[in-house]
């Protein structure tokens, strides 16, 4: 046997599947994830193998980048219709046999239990990026209602299970995808006022409304509870108001530099509830302050900013909607979890990326990064061209 002397040497061969990787995002998910072993190592210390296992849900996740970051997006477009039919068939079977578990049926086994709202996270903007990318120009009013009716349907299912946290996930990456496929800001303003006229109605009457038995019509018992607790968890501190006294105390005691790692009394002392899943920023804040929170914060940010410039990068209306919708489900993550833990906003059980502990979560999260570096990589072959750089405009 003998080689040809243009073979290319296996190392060579193997060095050349990461080349076009974004490095600036390599590090920013590098940087969020060794936070989140610092965290879990010290949360977890004692609850038995959770620091283990988040380990391995990471190296998956990674392992899941790089495989998808190997496929041009034209590849994973393909991919769209199939899994937000098996996205929403198993949401169906979560309504026919689906597992309780703390109140809500939100999980199935199919062999193994998954949560399959977890997947649509992923399915439902990738399904409307690629409805879009199939519409010709200019798009019409009717393309985006049938947009609206394909993301309707796994948010209803959603919130039926009921999981109002992953429901507002699905929403906002799919919303995101509506818009930057081009909505009218007129479209977008009334519903946006109409919200935040609602919660200013909220913050001002809250407690009447609390206290007068009134239904709220448009929210369930259990959201009606969240949201009074949220207004005066000290209602019922030892109850349901528990959870966001002891984050806010967590954070509130971890002053600017924090008590130092492994140092953490509330977070040790099992004062925090889920100190290793949902409230998991409580316990990261404790330890390492405002210092650590605004180092993690600025690393959430640096990746969404990544994500648009790659979203502006793209060569394709799908990559550009896909890259966006990334960007916007990292901040919907963060967002809320914090916002929650802080005593902002009403728990609604949404994991902090990278940091709480979950298989499943971890495993779309890489997926969806995975796409963002493919996107990434198909921008860096040649530059956009020029008829879809005036598409854009």
């Amino acid at each position: 046997m003998h080689t040809t002397l243009n073979q290319t040497p296996w190392p060579q061969r193997f060095l050349g599947l990461f080349q076009r990787f974004d490095g600036w995002l390599i590090a920013a998910i590098l940087f969020l994830a060794s936070l989140g072993l610092i965290a879990m190592y010290s949360a977890g210390f004692d609850h038995g193998e959770r620091f283990g296992a988040h380990a391995r849900n990471m190296l998956l996740a990674a392992a899941i980048l790089f495989v998808v970051a190997q496929f041009p997006p034209q590849k994973i477009m393909l991919l769209a219709v199939p899994l937000f039919v098996v996205g929403v068939l198993l949401l169906l079977g979560v309504e026919v046999a689906g597992i309780t578990r703390k109140g809500a049926q939100r999980w199935v086994n199919v062999g193994i239990v998954i949560q399959p709202s977890e997947i649509m996270k992923i399915a439902a903007p990738l399904m409307l990026a690629w409805w879009f990318q199939l519409r010709p120009p200019p798009l019409r009013a009717t393309d985006f209602i049938v947009a609206a009716l394909l993301l309707a349907v796994p948010v209803g299912l959603i919130l039926r299970q009921p999981d109002l946290g992953t429901a507002l996930l699905v929403l906002a990456a799919g919303l995101t995808v509506i818009f930057f496929a081009g909505l009218s800001w007129k479209l977008v303003a009334p519903p946006v006022l109409l919200g935040l006229g609602g919660i200013a109605l909220i913050v001002a009457f809250g407690d009447t409304l609390c206290q007068s038995g009134v239904d709220w019509v448009v929210l369930h018992d259990y959201q009606k509870t969240r949201v009074c607790t949220l207004l005066d968890p000290y209602k019922d501190p030892l109850g349901k108001g528990f959870h966001i006294i002891q984050g806010m105390i967590a954070i509130g005691s971890g002053g600017v530099w924090g008590k130092g790692f492994m140092a953490g009394t509330q977070t040790h002392l099992e004062f925090i509830p889920e100190r290793t899943t949902d409230f998991i920023f409580a316990a990261f804040a404790e330890e390492f302050g405002l210092a650590g929170t605004l180092a993690l914060l600025m690393g959430f940010l640096f990746l969404i900013y990544r994500a648009f410039i790659i979203a502006m990068r793209a060569k394709t209306l799908f990559g550009r909607l896909m890259a966006a919708a990334v960007a916007m489900i990292f901040f919907t993550y963060a967002f809320v979890n914090m916002g929650m833990v802080m005593g902002v906003l009403p728990v609604v059980g949404v994991p902090l990326p990278f940091i709480s502990y979950g298989g499943t979560a971890m495993v779309t999260l890489g997926l969806a990064l995975g796409i963002l570096m493919a996107v990434a990589r198909d921008a860096a072959i040649e530059p956009p061209t020029i008829e879809f750089l005036a598409r854009r405009q």
